[in-house]
């Protein structure tokens, strides 16, 4: 979407850097509520990423200090914002909601030199029209999270939303205790979600699912925009990025932990790191949510969830796809059948370049399969087992002892024997298991240990120190602490969503 004139124009020479064009704000009012960011008493900067800030087109130096920290909290608005609250709905474990930004405020959209468009938007910024009894806030654990992971997930190469600060409030927050406040600076491709449409739907409009639609594609899939069918392409082009993102999720053994509607993004990043984790021992059933119960969101369930909720965006584009509803309907299906094969199809390449494996063979996916049920039967680390393959002599690790894995191993080391001479160079396999393993994940002790050394006794320093690992993920760290699995806890570890 091209930058207008009057965005680039007002802002020539913002010391600040900020460059707003405003696109969503321009849609109609139904979409959103205006509103400011709710002052805080006396902001502090905690962590500010000056390298995302500075590909933003930002000025890091001044927003990095007492200026930053008066914009990321919201007493004081950087030239060319529009802030809004936007208005979206979804399926909450199943069952349908009204929702919208509760704790959120779309500060407005960032042009960055290169003409790219993101959204700035604060999370937990006071109570909006959407806070249905809630009081808008954040604490500054759940932000840090977010940020942690977030960052870790980019390093590591999977799509998502980013953060660009946490800034303390100088308030308190109350859930089971007192808490230390604090709203967190997110940056996405947009903030579209499933839910959006899902809203406007539920609101018996129409004409302004079309309108949303028509903005969806012009934003993120404008080369659809010519298409016989263009919602239909929208469909189809989400569906395909859907897939792509649950595969990079599972090849990397994090869990979401509330896949609801409202937390898929049509843009294809991550969005939301409320109960999220990464998994230790490989086990299908891993949940860490403290609410998810039933274990809908486990680790092994992401992709048909992932199918779910695109059933539910398929239902709100019918009335577009065709007039006839039964031909919607079987247009919808074709696409949503198509999911599985789509999502497998990812799958299958990753585990692929996890394995070392160049060349496509039937019998690959049996190969992948078999060591991921040894794996399970065992209780052994996901990440760790896969990275050990790509050690100089894996056969000296304790794993490579066990004679039940023996078997997998002559067949896999077969399988690569069989790949053209350059490509099955024991150097080459070598190299490209160390580029698709990571050495090192957000491991759930250790980013507890960072928020625990934040929130209890305002030490930066391990969260500092994380990050300077999480940002090099396929590089083995200096101190191999970090690649290590956690200690064994008497239960198992539970995470929970801050609100």
């Amino acid at each position: 979407m091209a930058t207008h004139d009057h965005a680039s124009g007002a802002l020539a020479g913002d010391p600040e850097g900020w460059r707003f064009d405003n696109s969503y704000a321009r849609l109609p009012e139904m979409f959103f509520s205006r509103l400011s960011p709710v002052p805080v008493r006396s902001p502090r900067m905690v962590l500010f990423n000056r390298a995302l800030a500075e590909f933003l087109g930002l000025n890091g130096e001044i927003l990095s200090g007492k200026d930053g920290a008066a914009v990321f909290s919201g007493n004081r608005l950087p030239v060319g914002a529009e802030p809004i609250a936007q208005a979206y709905a979804g399926h909450q474990f199943g069952y349908f909601t009204m929702l919208g930004d509760g704790r959120a405020i779309l500060l407005g959209e960032q042009i960055t030199p290169r003409g790219e468009r993101f959204d700035i938007q604060f999370k937990g910024s006071g109570q909006t029209p959407y806070s249905r009894r809630g009081d808008g806030r954040a604490a500054l654990g759940p932000m840090l999270r977010e940020y942690i992971v977030s960052e870790a997930m980019h390093a590591l190469g999977v799509p998502t939303t980013r953060s660009l600060a946490v800034t303390a409030t100088g308030e308190s927050v109350f859930r089971e205790t007192e808490l230390t406040g604090a709203i967190l600076a997110r940056v996405a491709s947009s903030h579209i979600r499933v839910g959006t449409f899902e809203y406007l739907t539920a609101q018996g409009a129409p004409e302004h699912v079309r309108t949303l639609a028509d903005y969806t594609l012009s934003r993120h899939y404008p080369e659809l925009e010519p298409s016989d069918n263009p919602s239909l392409a929208l469909l189809r082009a989400v569906m395909e990025r859907q897939a792509a993102l649950v595969a990079k999720w599972m090849l990397v053994g994090f869990v979401h932990g509330v896949m609801n509607t409202d937390n898929m993004a049509l843009s294809g990043e991550t969005i939301d790191y409320g109960p999220c984790a990464f998994m230790d021992a490989y086990d299908p059933a891993t949940v860490f949510s403290s609410i998810d119960q039933q274990g809908r969101y486990a680790y092994g369930n992401q992709p048909r969830i992932a199918q779910w909720n695109l059933a539910r965006f398929a239902e709100t584009l019918a009335p577009l796809l065709d007039a006839n509803r039964e031909k919607a309907v079987d247009l919808a299906n074709e696409v949503l059948e198509s999911f599985p094969d789509a999502y497998r199809d990812h799958w299958l390449k990753g585990m692929r370049a996890k394995l070392g494996l160049v060349t496509i063979e039937n019998e690959d996916a049996d190969l992948i399969q078999d060591l991921l049920t040894f794996l399970h039967q065992h209780g052994l680390d996901y990440t760790n087992t896969l990275r050990d393959l790509a050690d100089e002599h894996p056969e000296r690790l304790p794993l490579f002892q066990d004679e039940a894995f023996t078997g997998w191993l002559a067949r896999w080391r077969a399988r690569l024997d069989r790949q053209p001479e350059s490509s099955g160079a024991i150097q080459s396999v070598r190299e490209r298991m160390r580029a698709n393993n990571p050495a090192v994940i957000p491991r759930n002790h250790r980013v507890e240990e960072a928020l625990e050394a934040a929130v209890l006794h305002g030490d930066m320093s391990v969260t500092h120190r994380l990050l300077d690992v999480l940002v090099q993920p396929y590089v083995d760290p200096v101190d191999p602490d970090y690649r290590l699995p956690p200690p064994a806890l008497a239960e198992p570890y539970k995470t929970f969503c801050g609100t």
